[in-house]
């Protein structure tokens, strides 16, 4: 367990140089969430379960035993939460749907489950909050995991049905629409390590999960611009900045293997229509992903935005049989997580991606953000190495923008401390501390520096 980051580094002001991009007014500044990790209320009007109510359930899967019962109780204090999220001045929120809670068994839609997103998404704009949706943040119906889930052909048709349903019901109430949260997680930590729900462990698994996912991802794309055509629609992903520090060949050839299979292959689908040969003839041979005819120019429709969820690096060295393994780098400031502090990892990825994808659409960092183990010490929470890591990280981003790439916003995960999926609630991300026995709110001292920052850019004629 990480309680205390080795050699962190701490802040007491939010740094914005004169010529920042976030001085803009039409830069996004946001924060974000996912709805397991706050909502609670897992079976209430009529929300079926999903595969994180199975996974946490299970004995062993969950730190200390935690699951999304109840979390942030974001289902019932909602309200309060939009409130506290518009005294932050902020100018968007990052959210997801959760897909067991808007439709039941038979396809059909939950009216409670619907009412309650339509009446947050209607409260958030009254407040001028752009609203950011996300449709599937991990949080796949139990019942539909039981039938194969992604590694099951039919799940890209069923999200596909899913995303109608949802995009008519809430359509003009959303500015941007992201169709999947992540797919590098949901395939290979959900089906190929283990690490988080529903708990598989094959590669091929993994292969044919992520096929499916971005299969599914297309298939919704075209819902999207059919129900809700003055939005935005987009995709996030979650990418790794892979290095080493051995001098061999094969080192060297590791950390570009870690890139390949943490980034291209999920990249490449979505912005060439294929999938980077090397990492099943070099990595996993024979888990080639099941590709039927068409699919591929289905996952690469052209996209309205990226976004992208950065926060960290991996140490690898070659592992003598072709591949890597990873090996943490000592004297390194760490998060709670355990987690590597390495903003210049963010501004050489998105500088990458600009310079090898034509098709690059403009980019939103829509998750970047830090564990810490914060407390509230007389009212208040002083959180300086999260306030120093924002510091770092807009920089790397405006240093990016200044290099060409197209970025146009960034979210703050996360708006509150939540149930942090395998990890619990002992890792705190937010910038909002949550008391999970009062579900007392006390905003920490980095969510008032991007507050009163925002109050003097929107101050600004």
């Amino acid at each position: 367990m990480f309680k205390k980051a080795l050699h962190a580094q701490v802040a007491e002001t939010f740094d914005v140089p004169p010529d920042s991009v976030l001085w803009r007014r039409d830069f996004l500044l946001g924060v974000a969430t996912a709805a397991y990790q706050i909502e609670g209320a897992v079976d209430e009007d009529g929300r079926l379960p999903s595969i994180w109510d199975t996974f946490s359930a299970t004995p062993g899967k969950v730190l200390r035993g935690d699951t999304g019962a109840v979390a942030c109780d974001h289902y019932h204090r909602w309200r309060d939460d939009v409130d506290l999220i518009a005294a932050l001045n902020v100018d968007a929120y990052r959210l997801s749907i959760a897909w067991p809670r808007v439709m039941d068994r038979d396809g059909r839609a939950n009216e409670k489950g619907i009412a309650f997103y339509r009446e947050l998404l209607q409260a958030l704009r009254a407040r001028g909050i752009r609203t950011s949706v996300t449709l599937y943040h991990w949080d796949l119906p139990q019942h539909l995991e039981d039938a194969g889930g992604w590694c099951n052909r039919a799940t890209a048709y069923r999200f596909a049905e899913y995303a109608d349903l949802v995009s008519r019901e809430l359509a003009g109430l959303v500015d941007f629409w992201s169709t999947l949260n992540e797919p590098w997680c949901s395939a290979m930590h959900g089906y190929g390590t283990g690490h988080h729900a529903p708990g598989h462990t094959s590669v091929t698994e993994a292969s044919a999960a992520m096929h499916h996912l971005l299969l599914g991802h297309g298939l919704a794309l075209q819902a999207l611009r059919r129900n809700d055509p003055a939005s935005q629609k987009g995709i996030v992903l979650n990418v790794g900045r892979g290095t080493t520090d051995g001098d061999r060949p094969e080192d060297r050839r590791a950390a570009e293997l870690f890139e390949l299979q943490h980034n291209d292959w999920v990249l490449d689908p979505l912005l060439k229509g294929s999938y980077p040969a090397a990492l099943f003839e070099q990595l996993w041979q024979g888990a080639e992903p099941p590709v039927e005819e068409g699919d591929l120019a289905i996952i690469a429709a052209p996209l309205d935005f990226l976004g992208i969820n950065y926060y960290f690096r991996t140490n690898v060295r070659g592992d003598g049989n072709g591949g890597y393994v990873e090996v943490d780098l000592e004297g390194v400031e760490r998060t709670q997580m355990g987690w590597e502090v390495y903003p210049e990892g963010l501004a050489h990825l998105l500088v990458g991606f600009h310079e090898r994808y034509a098709s690059l659409p403009p980019i939103y960092i829509t998750e970047n953000g830090m564990a810490c183990d914060d407390e509230v010490m007389d009212g208040h929470v002083v959180d300086g190495q999260r306030i120093a890591f924002l510091n770092r990280h807009l920089a790397a981003v405006d240093r990016a923008v200044k290099a060409g790439v197209d970025v146009r916003g960034y979210y703050i995960w996360s708006l509150m401390d939540n149930f942090e999926w395998a990890f619990g609630y002992e890792r705190r991300f937010g910038i909002v501390h949550v008391d999970y026995a009062t579900q007392r709110r006390t905003v920490k001292r980095s969510a008032e520096l991007v507050r009163d920052f925002l109050a003097r850019r929107n101050g600004r004629s």
